[in-house]
């Protein structure tokens, strides 16, 4: 078997697919993507693809190795990314060879279904409670929120107060028996994470995600140590090696995403490394159903997995949501907060390629907003 081609489609809201097809009729979907450079990550793919195209396609890891190290300078998003989609297009192809879902070739199941949790907006209490209902009526038992808008070096009381209050609503709706997760998006200052978390200890959340930025590495000791809240990190991070820090200072929960840290091979490696260090597995991913499939794979094969993040219904999805390019959208259908293990070949679901063909025609420029501090100076979205 030898693979023939590869394409690329950009696909609205925010996405990028490939199709990797062989000589033997079998074909293999990937998501690689940077969000906000769709484009660039794109011609990575066109790049790598002058090396796969005639290759067996079956050679998984050597493909991997290839990939991330021939080209002599290394790592970073857009590569990262690009040999991501590429890696999952391939453990696609090889499950349909096989005539075995991935996390069969992965070791095979640990779990029968998976748990997931869904992101809930709104800027008032009030308004992020009412978000939490319709989640929790749903069937969910677990939502993400945003910690905080822009934060300064050092946050006043009245911001530190906000944080505190729109948590504390969303405890209330919750009740004791569900989770909650806050994600500062590396909003957060060291100092102003020291002084914000031992507040937030008593709501209990189950995680709280990149209270700093994954850059100050050095400081992740002292976040951690400042109080009992688990601390998540991992989406901005690129490969295994870039964990080594995180985990040595103590994070709780690693969060590389199936579609930047190198794929399937990669992430799966994570989670091991993850495990040895005493840490859960929580994929990111708030992107389309590829990246989703693929992320659920590597969950049912880990033993060390914590729970997985989707997008349906996220504020980036206005006019093409997270199911829509499949032809069976069941296979990815949530119960009561969880999803069942797949079965099918592969990544366990079929592209609707006309669909996406069509998206490419129009395709999509998403660029993530730039946000100002009221001194107008670049504030961290």
């Amino acid at each position: 078997m030898k693979i023939t081609e590869i394409e690329t489609f950009l696909v609205a809201p925010r996405w990028l697919f490939c199709r990797v097809a062989t000589d033997e009729g079998v074909v293999g979907w990937g998501e690689p993507v940077v969000e906000g450079r769709a484009d660039t990550v794109r011609t990575a793919v066109h790049e790598l693809s002058d090396y796969l195209v005639g290759q067996d396609p079956l050679r998984i890891e050597d493909h991997w190795q290839v990939m991330t190290k021939s080209t002599f300078y290394r790592g970073g998003p857009v590569l990262s990314s690009a040999v991501a989609g590429l890696d999952q297009a391939l453990w696609d192809i090889a499950g349909q060879v096989y005539g075995a879902p991935v996390h069969a070739l992965l070791g095979g199941p640990v779990r029968d279904r998976v748990r997931m949790y869904t992101w809930v907006g709104g800027d008032e209490p009030a308004e992020v409670a009412d978000g939490v209902a319709a989640k929790v009526a749903e069937g969910f038992t677990a939502v993400k929120m945003n910690g905080s808008a822009a934060l300064g070096p050092i946050a006043t009381r009245a911001e530190t107060d906000d944080v505190l209050e729109r948590l504390a609503a969303v405890r209330e709706a919750l009740g004791p028996d569900r989770d909650v997760a806050v994600d500062f998006h590396g909003r957060v200052s060291p100092a102003n994470a020291r002084r914000l978390l031992p507040l937030m200890a008593p709501l209990h959340p189950l995680f709280v995600e990149e209270p700093v930025l994954p850059e100050l590495g050095a400081q992740f000791a002292s976040v951690v140590a400042c109080s009992s809240v688990p601390i998540a990190t991992g989406e901005r991070l690129f490969g295994r090696r870039e964990f080594v820090e995180p985990l040595a200072a103590g994070v709780s929960v690693v969060q590389p995403d199936i579609s930047h840290a190198g794929g399937i091979s990669e992430v799966r490696r994570i989670a091991a490394q993850a495990e040895v260090a005493g840490a859960t597995l929580a994929p990111h991913c708030p992107l389309g159903p590829i990246a989703l499939a693929a992320s659920l794979q590597v969950a049912f094969a880990t033993p060390n997995f914590l729970i997985q993040e989707q997008s349906l219904g996220i504020h980036y999805n206005v006019g093409n949501d997270l199911l829509d390019y499949l032809v069976d959208p069941t296979v990815l259908r949530f119960v009561e907060g969880y999803v069942e293990r797949p079965t099918a070949p592969g990544l366990g679901i079929a592209v609707d390629e006309a669909a996406v063909r069509r998206a490419d025609e129009a395709g999509h420029r998403w660029r993530a907003p730039v946000w100002r501090h009221r001194d107008g100076s670049f504030a961290e979205w």
